[in-house]
């Protein structure tokens, strides 16, 4: 194993894979280091299922390398597997068992029996706040408590790594807040690397870092600060009066205070260190031309219109990839 394996659960490197004339990934690369909490953050079409199944040996790429654990997840598949823990965004539980009884039902396909199957269900149960849920049918849970018994199930084999596509799909504000709460205690108390594919802002701000894909590159990659302070200062946005185009308010703006001014999907958009001094010049000379002007403090959705110029909005699906509905921010 070189030094960069023991110090990184994943890696990968130039990942290319194309569906016909469509490429998925082009050339990503990344690093994920042992015990650490990533999110793969991306709108759907963006190339994040396509680098998920890669790295769960589901899928070849057609160039590049990608080592999990430090195995090839293509020369040495089955090592990858043996170390390796995946919850899909498709449940795999029966509804009609019991917590328990999936738990023994899975640990029976690992291959585990007797007191050490026992041993590594409460261990795992435990670690996920379910002991004292394990005779409830799975049907008559919560969405959170059903997404932490499937994490259970994958702990069985006490994996290094975990793959979660999309984890708190479907589950309300409240479970996710759990399901995150159990994600850091299985880094902090565990020391499992977790890995996880999503479309949510607030949840990819709750990881240790970030990487944001767009059609199948990696545009930026960092801790959820360091993405959102590389904004430069507050975000302004204008809507133009009828008649005058955002375009047109754009140029305008530029040529007249030399702060870049870009457009993106219709409004005008600024990046300003003291934006609400700046926001106020701007309605004193432009009071005709602005029709709305709202300020905030940068988040990822920014950062990914900075680095794309294009509003995080869904893309064309990946092939392959279960469609999500991406929720309105209020």
């Amino acid at each position: 194993m070189s030094d960069l394996s023991s110090s990184h659960a994943i890696i990968a490197r130039d990942l290319v894979k194309s569906f016909g004339d469509r490429r998925a990934l082009d050339g990503i690369s990344l690093e994920v280091q042992r015990g650490e909490l990533f999110c793969l953050l991306g709108p759907n079409g963006g190339g994040k299922s396509t680098l998920f199944r890669i790295l769960a040996t589901l899928s070849l790429p057609d160039t590049g390398s990608a080592e999990v654990a430090g195995h090839d997840t293509v020369t040495d598949a089955a090592e990858v597997r043996a170390r390796l823990g995946v919850v899909f965004q498709s449940p795999s539980l029966d509804g009609k068992l019991t917590i328990l009884e999936n738990l023994r039902c899975g640990g029976a396909l690992y291959g585990l029996k007797g007191s050490e199957l026992e041993n590594r269900i409460i261990e795992a149960t435990k670690a996920l706040n379910l002991a004292d849920r394990l005779n409830d049918l799975v049907e008559t849970l919560s969405g959170g408590l059903q997404r932490r018994a499937e994490i259970a199930k994958c702990l069985l084999i006490r994996p290094e790594v975990l793959l979660l596509d999309e984890p708190s799909t479907g589950l309300d504000p409240g479970a996710r807040l759990d399901l995150w709460a159990a994600l850091e205690n299985l880094r902090n108390q565990h020391g499992v690397t977790a890995l996880c594919t999503t479309h949510l802002m607030e949840e990819a701000s709750r990881a240790d870092r970030v990487g944001i894909v767009s059609t199948g590159k990696l545009v930026a990659l960092g801790t959820p600060d360091e993405l959102t302070s590389a904004i430069g200062g507050d975000v302004i946005s204008l809507g133009s009066c009828k008649g005058i185009g955002a375009d047109l308010l754009a140029q305008a703006i530029t040529a007249k205070t030399g702060i870049p001014a870009t457009v993106v999907e219709g409004e005008v958009r600024i990046e300003h260190a003291e934006a609400y001094a700046f926001a106020a010049r701007l309605a004193g000379e432009f009071p005709g031309e602005i029709s709305s002007l709202r300020i905030a403090r940068p988040t990822l959705e920014d950062v990914f219109i900075a680095r794309t110029g294009r509003l995080f909005a869904n893309q064309d699906l990946e092939p392959d990839a279960t469609p999500t509905v991406k929720k309105k921010k209020h």
